[in-house]
């Protein structure tokens, strides 16, 4: 059972530390210090009944119904096509420094709302977590749930670890640059993922 653990946590760790919509969304509002509890909360609860869902066998029937993967692949993209369109509206806009004070609040509901957006309406997720994960469960004959533990606690793990380690790079984003730098290449990352989904 340990062993069951141990590779759901790796596998599990490996799929989520690449740079995607979700980890810059957390990454950028753990730097704001903006609801970050619940955003972390929103994308690990997410995470895990996805990952669930593919232990338990729902990758099977999105095998058998790609028209599911299909929708979902426009949604997200045309999603990610106007979220980053803001972030490189507001990577030239002109803006005093940016201190702690003067960050504008955001509603924690919208902010919830953008977090499942980017969590649900992102194909990419489907494939790594229900049919990737889904998959090598299959390999763990009796011991599955233990792996889903494994790869659930990674997710956990790492979506509060990045939140609210964020704030450690707080001193670099006093200067208004370095938030135009970082709406850039979040837009960055949303156009070539929404460029992903349409090719």
């Amino acid at each position: 059972m340990l062993n069951a653990v141990t590779q759901g946590f790796l596998v599990g760790l490996s799929l989520i530390v690449a740079i995607g919509a979700q980890n810059a969304f957390v990454l950028k509002q753990g730097l704001k210090k903006q609801h970050i509890f619940w955003i972390c909360l929103v994308c690990a609860l997410s995470d895990s009944l996805l990952i669930l869902s593919g232990v338990l066998g729902f990758a099977q029937i999105m095998i058998q119904y790609p028209a599911v993967v299909q929708i979902s692949k426009f949604a997200g993209a045309l999603f990610l096509i106007v979220y980053g369109a803001q972030h490189f509206y507001h990577s030239f806009k002109h803006s005093a420094v940016m201190q702690e004070s003067s960050i504008q609040k955001q509603n924690l509901s919208e902010l919830l709302l953008i977090c499942l957006a980017l969590t649900w309406l992102n194909p990419h997720v489907y494939l790594d977590t229900v049919v990737l994960i889904g998959t090598v469960s299959t390999q763990f004959a009796g011991q599955e749930m233990a792996f889903a533990a494994g790869a659930i606690t990674a997710s956990w793990l790492f979506f509060f670890s990045l939140g609210y380690a964020a704030r450690w790079l707080q001193p670099v984003f006093t200067h208004s640059e370095a938030w135009k730098i970082l709406d850039f290449l979040i837009g960055v990352v949303m156009w070539s993922i929404a460029v992903s989904l349409l090719i």
